[in-house]
């Protein structure tokens, strides 16, 4: 069942306001075992997201399917550790969409990356 989902809450824009950004949830890791489970509470690990880039001043939008497991991987050989955490509360998924207060958590690496250029 779909319920109504404000999009102010799904989307995230970035320090000078010129881009907006939803992130849709794409795929989860199914045998991800918590480690702060007893802390935190049940979260899914995310393996897969499509981002939703928008120019604020021309209404170009763009999408990017990121495999932010493979970009952690490639962060970890690269600079030895990752920053990002890819946990995230089910309460946190609005119509299969992340909030948007945790775009910057999911998208870390892929900005550090180069992945996303803002």
């Amino acid at each position: 069942m779909s319920y109504y989902t404000d999009e102010r809450l799904i989307t995230s824009r970035d320090a000078l306001n010129r881009w907006e950004f939803k992130l849709k949830l794409l795929e989860v890791v199914e045998n991800a075992r918590d480690p702060a489970a007893f802390k935190f509470g049940h979260r899914v690990l995310v393996k897969k997201v499509l981002v939703i880039i928008r120019n604020l001043r021309t209404n170009e939008v763009t999408e990017k399917e990121l495999d932010l497991e493979e970009i952690e991987n490639e962060i970890r050989s690269k600079r030895y550790f990752s920053s990002a955490n890819r946990w995230v509360a089910p309460s946190e998924i609005k119509n299969g969409y992340i909030v948007g207060y945790r775009h910057n958590d999911l998208l870390a690496n892929a900005i550090a990356l180069d992945y996303i250029t803002i």
